[in-house]
């Protein structure tokens, strides 16, 4: 199929004029060019487009990860300040630290639910402001019990789940992010192990989320490091698994962006990891939404190639005819030439160039005229001095033989032998001289001939014999003077010259 495209390709090329070649030529060049730069232009934009998404997402995720180590921090200061300035300084055999926790709750309470201090046996020493355990509550099957008891140096920050410890005067289920750690409590003078718990309204770190705007269909979660999610937009469809996300995947994820193709769409992620607690910010933004903008910019870049082609198409044509018109008129002159034209006109029109190719084939014409007129006439010149070279030969050497024959003639008293012999040389320099003609009759030619058959049948003395026949019509006829002699001569010199015997001469002229 290639091959066969690529064929069509070159017969056009062979057969098309050069009009069209420029033009088709130009033409597709331009397109090609066009599609090449309006597509590379289209991509340096999505790409663009794409990195400048992607920076506004990492701001975006800087300013929520500022806010959320904000909000963490004053849980840690709480838990800090309840740990370091009361349980650490008193023996709670003989003291307890609920003026402490009183005032911390209530210059905090906007997003401090309580705040708990339990024995390593999960036994409750003090709490605020709820302070009695539901039945059948252990504090140590909780995840946040085990973690501090087990990494006590590390401050340890839960998933969010519903407060469910304590009974609540207004039976409110309320969801926290518990932060607990290892607590050393000194009771009776003596250093035992227990666990400090700050619970935090999760609505807090909610609203930090919730309030972060990403677009129609962009939105950010926060998990913690293996995965599990703190905080999304969807989360109760999660968790009725009604829809998915990519929440374990990602959180074996380093902090940067990322693409991927979820669900057949292709989607941007950012990830950034939240100090302190191992936690991260996800944002989710669709390529689709981010490329939204950039199908107005393909739609007007289309236009613009459009109109820039059919620019171009128009300027290719308007150049090509002024390229190819004059070349065209200067290749119809020349084939007028080759046809034999006479008076051939040669136009200068076209570029500088064309110009002066017009000039130097007028020139050249010119000049192949007047060398076909010189050739012309230098043969001419050269036949007629090959003639009157042969003649300027032939002449010296019949006269010289004829009168050596006729002296010969005259001392053996042969006087009738040598008046035939001077009567038709005579006759035969009349006629080979012709007045410097060269072009007379073949009756003249024919005289011309007997006469030296006369001379040369008397010198051979009547060896051979000689007839001469003519038709009419061919008497008057033109031809080239001393045409037949040299015939004649040859075959003289050649047939007579080893002849015993007598022979003959036959020569006949038709027209």
């Amino acid at each position: 199929m290639i091959e066969l495209i690529q064929k069509k390709i070159v017969n056009y090329y062979k057969k098309a004029s050069i009009h069209n070649i420029i033009s088709v030529s130009f033409t597709i060049v331009a397109v090609i060019g066009m599609i090449v730069v309006g597509g590379a232009l289209y991509l340096r934009f999505s790409n663009l487009t794409e990195e400048m998404v992607s920076k506004n997402n990492e701001a975006i995720l800087e300013q929520v990860n500022l806010n959320l180590d904000s909000y963490l921090r004053k849980m840690m200061k709480i838990s800090d300040t309840i740990y370091y300035r009361g349980i650490k300084k008193k023996d709670l055999s003989s003291e307890n630290i609920n003026k402490e926790m009183d005032i911390l709750y209530e210059a905090n309470k906007d997003f401090l639910i309580s705040i708990s201090l339990f024995s390593e046996n999960g036994e409750i020493i003090a709490s605020y402001p709820v302070q009695e355990l539901k039945e059948n509550i252990d504090p140590r099957g909780n995840d946040w019990f085990q973690n501090a008891l087990e990494k006590s140096e590390n401050l340890h920050f839960s998933t969010p789940h519903v407060q469910n410890l304590f009974y609540h005067p207004n039976y409110k289920y309320t969801w926290v992010v518990s932060l607990s750690r290892a607590a050393e409590i000194t009771e009776d003078g003596k250093a035992k192990g227990g666990v400090l718990l700050v619970d935090m309204n999760f609505s807090g770190i909610e609203e930090i989320c919730k309030n972060v705007d990403m677009g129609q269909n962009a939105y950010v979660y926060l998990m913690d490091g293996n995965g599990e999610i703190i905080y999304h937009p969807r989360q109760q469809l999660i968790y009725s698994n009604l829809i998915e996300e990519t929440n374990y995947k990602n959180a074996k994820l380093e902090d940067g962006h990322y693409l991927e193709n979820f669900q057949g769409n292709k989607r941007m992620i950012n990830i950034k990891t939240v100090g302190y607690t191992g936690w991260k910010i996800v944002s989710v933004s669709p390529i689709e939404d981010i490329l939204s903008g950039a199908s107005e910019f393909r739609v007007f870049a289309i236009f613009i190639m459009l109109f820039a082609i059919f620019t171009l198409i128009s300027i290719n044509m308007y150049v090509s005819s002024r390229i190819a018109n004059p070349i065209m008129e200067l290749e119809k002159s020349v084939k007028e030439f080759e046809n034999g034209v006479g008076n051939l006109y040669i136009p200068e029109n076209g570029s500088q160039e064309v110009q002066h190719l017009a000039k130097a084939i007028k020139l050249m014409i010119h000049q192949m005229n007047i060398l076909m007129d010189n050739i012309v006439k230098e043969q001419e010149e050269k036949r007629k001095s090959e003639l009157n070279a042969l003649q300027s030969q032939i002449n010296p050497h019949f006269l010289y033989n004829t009168l050596d024959s006729i002296v010969w003639m005259i001392e053996n008293e042969n006087y009738n032998g040598a008046i035939t012999m001077v009567t038709s040389l005579a006759r035969f320099f009349r006629i080979s001289i012709s007045k410097g003609r060269n072009i007379i009759t073949v009756k003249d030619e024919l005289e011309h001939a007997k006469n030296y058959l006369t001379i040369q049948s008397i010198r051979y003395k009547n060896k051979f014999d000689y007839e001469i026949e003519a038709e009419e019509e061919a008497l008057d006829l033109k031809c080239i003077k001393l045409i037949v002699q040299p015939l004649i001569e040859n075959a003289i010199y050649h047939g007579m010259e080893y002849m015993d015997g007598a022979g003959s001469f036959w020569y006949e002229c038709k027209y």
